[in-house]
């Protein structure tokens, strides 16, 4: 389930911070910057604004649209999974949980409510919930399969993060139509930068740069 590595030089692990990051943009000569993180990933979106700035280099933020609400979608946004964590037990008691393997732990203690959790590759730490199904799958997913994983688990609750996209769209659409509640995490804030909310805007940018 590893995902296909893209051509040219990848570098794994941190850079120490945004000071590190600009030292590493300057002394390897990079002339711009594409933030193609998750919407989630706040830390290294923000260190790579300041890092752009005091390194002087243009950076764009390759930014997926967030899902918009329709009509008979039940979403209760939240601004912290502890919050998620909190509600959950007052909306349903099997939650399939999509949030990623970091922030598990933040149902730690909702021992009154069982959870499908699906991740994308097996995760090197224990999963922290007391009651769960681990489930390994890579999307994109289709609405007829997530409508009848929900339905044959008895599945009554959504917990996710807003990623928007179509890879894992389905989760919602298949919540919708079968009324259930989604707990929603709303994105966090990031600091301003030019965005591209496709992959072929990016890549004109990019040309436009390199010009």
């Amino acid at each position: 389930m590893a995902p296909r590595r893209p051509r040219g030089k990848i570098r794994v692990g941190g850079f120490g911070g945004a000071t590190g990051l600009a030292d590493y943009i300057r002394g390897h000569g990079i002339d711009m910057v594409i933030d193609a993180t998750h919407p989630y990933a706040a830390t290294i979106s923000t260190h790579a604004a300041e890092a752009c700035l005091v390194a002087s280099r243009p950076l764009l933020r390759f930014e997926r649209q967030a899902w918009q609400p329709r009509k008979g979608d039940r979403w209760i946004v939240v601004d912290s999974l502890s919050a998620a964590a909190r509600i959950a037990p007052e909306l349903g008691r099997r939650a399939f949980l999509t949030i990623g393997a970091k922030e598990l732990a933040a149902f730690a203690t909702s021992t009154n409510v069982w959870f499908l959790v699906r991740l994308v590759e097996q995760p090197s730490d224990p999963v922290p919930l007391p009651n769960f199904e681990l489930l390994l799958e890579r999307g994109p997913f289709e609405l007829a399969a997530e409508r009848q994983l929900m339905s044959q688990l008895r599945i009554d609750l959504l917990i996710a993060k807003n990623s928007g996209g179509e890879a894992t769209y389905a989760k919602m659409a298949a919540a919708r139509e079968l009324g259930l509640p989604v707990l929603l995490l709303r994105r966090p804030r990031l600091p301003p930068a030019e965005t591209a909310g496709t992959i072929a805007d990016a890549i004109a940018w990019a040309k436009e740069k390199a010009r």
